[in-house]
């Protein structure tokens, strides 16, 4: 039974602590597996099946990584050392996710602050965030072992496609009043979709923190301001360099090629900045497409709003016409693998060609969209490949050694 002296003591302990990463972060989790009354990876599962420190995992994209901690359908863990950068860890465990199993719970900490990204399919993603303090109070602490025991009751209420459907609702308004206005077709749509980007952009740290919003918040007190601020953003994003005392990256793909933008009035800047306040990192970026034809043709509204196609719509014919036959090849191909790896003498050279084969077969598939519209369905075929593609080589060419 925790005692308000024991949960004192961690907290006293781990903020007068100089431990470094490495020689820290395994007694900080085991310290906390005490606290929570939770058994550590060590004394529960000694052969790390399923709760286990250092787990190895395949990067997506390429390459090996460890998980510092990883619980089976709960969570992965990282830590960084202290007063270091949680979010470098979050992208760490990004790139392990699909190794790992996909836990639902991507964990950060730097032994004073633990930072809980939830990561559950198809819903908006929630950081808790919890410090050395917050321990102190027992709703914060039992928060911190739902996601050892019960993760799912940390998983939002709130899905993917209610908040693409509210961005859709909210912007496909704006490209109907732009084109009411007489601006011609092309250039809504191009300016529509510079302005998704933006978005998108700032939510996941692409361009530096709330820039976009803050402008549009700006430009609500004075709405003649917003073309001349917005071209001057488009312009350092375009090739790079600084946007007041912000340094910009360059974005290439010829998106931001020209600095050109439509006026937008009071209204439209209250709508802008009621889209921005949306967790865009949530959003589904098939929104593009769905956006871009409406800003050529503001009668598409069927596209839109309520009867916006969400994706599992789209995955209803994705499924078995693209992902069920390519899994079903993989079968045979992995099948023909397993018979070449565990022969007597164990042929890796064609086991490795057969792999490669495949590959290339998902690299070079090619999809008809049957729409022939807003390019939602290629989206989203391309993203049900990319998913197929990760660990094919795991527990085949791995073990072979």
């Amino acid at each position: 039974m925790t005692t308000p002296a024991d949960i004192a003591g961690f907290i006293t302990f781990w903020r007068d602590s100089t431990l470094k990463e490495r020689s820290g972060s395994q007694g900080h989790f085991i310290a906390l597996c005490r606290l929570l009354g939770v058994p550590s990876p060590t004394e529960i599962d000694p052969h790390g099946d399923w709760f286990a420190f250092e787990k190895g995992a395949k990067k997506t994209g390429g390459g090996d990584g460890w998980a510092d901690v990883w619980r089976r359908h709960c969570f992965a863990w990282e830590y960084k050392g202290k007063h270091k950068d949680l979010a470098a860890a979050l992208r760490q465990l990004q790139q392990y996710a699909l190794a790992l199993d996909n836990p639902p719970l991507l964990i950060v900490s730097d032994m004073e602050t633990i930072e809980i990204h939830t990561h559950f399919t198809n819903t908006v993603n929630v950081t808790h965030r919890l410090t050395l303090e917050d321990l102190a109070n027992p709703a914060r602490l039992d928060r911190l072992r739902w996601a050892f025991l019960e993760p799912e009751r940390l998983q939002p209420s709130r899905t993917r496609e209610a908040v693409t459907q509210d961005a859709a609702m909210l912007l496909g308004g704006l490209a109907q009043q732009l084109r009411q206005r007489g601006h011609d077709p092309q250039p809504v749509a191009h300016f529509m979709t510079r302005l998704l980007f933006c978005l998108f952009a700032e939510d996941i740290g692409l361009l530096p923190d709330r820039l976009f919003s803050t402008l549009v918040d700006a430009s609500r007190r004075s709405p003649a301001d917003f073309p001349g601020l917005a071209r001057d953003l488009f312009h350092a994003m375009h090739q790079g360099g600084r946007f007041g005392f912000e340094r910009i990256a360059w974005f290439n793909g010829g998106l931001f090629n020209d600095d050109g933008c439509l006026p937008l009035e009071k209204a439209d800047l209250d709508t802008l900045h009621s889209a921005a306040a949306l967790d865009w990192s949530a959003i589904e970026p098939a929104i593009f497409g769905t956006l871009f034809e409406r800003g050529l043709d503001p009668d598409k509204r069927s596209q839109l709003g309520a009867h916006y196609t969400d994706a599992a719509s789209i995955r209803r014919l994705i499924e078995p016409v693209i992902r069920e036959p390519l899994l079903a090849e993989w079968a045979t191909v992995k099948a023909a693998m397993v018979r070449l790896l565990a022969a007597k003498k164990p042929k890796r050279a064609p086991a490795e060609q057969a792999l490669q084969g495949f590959l290339e077969r998902l690299r070079t598939f090619r999809v008809l969209d049957p729409a022939c519209g807003s390019g939602n369905f290629l989206y989203l075929a391309l993203r049900t490949l990319k998913d197929i593609e990760p660990g094919l080589s795991l527990n085949l060419l791995d073990q072979a050694g």
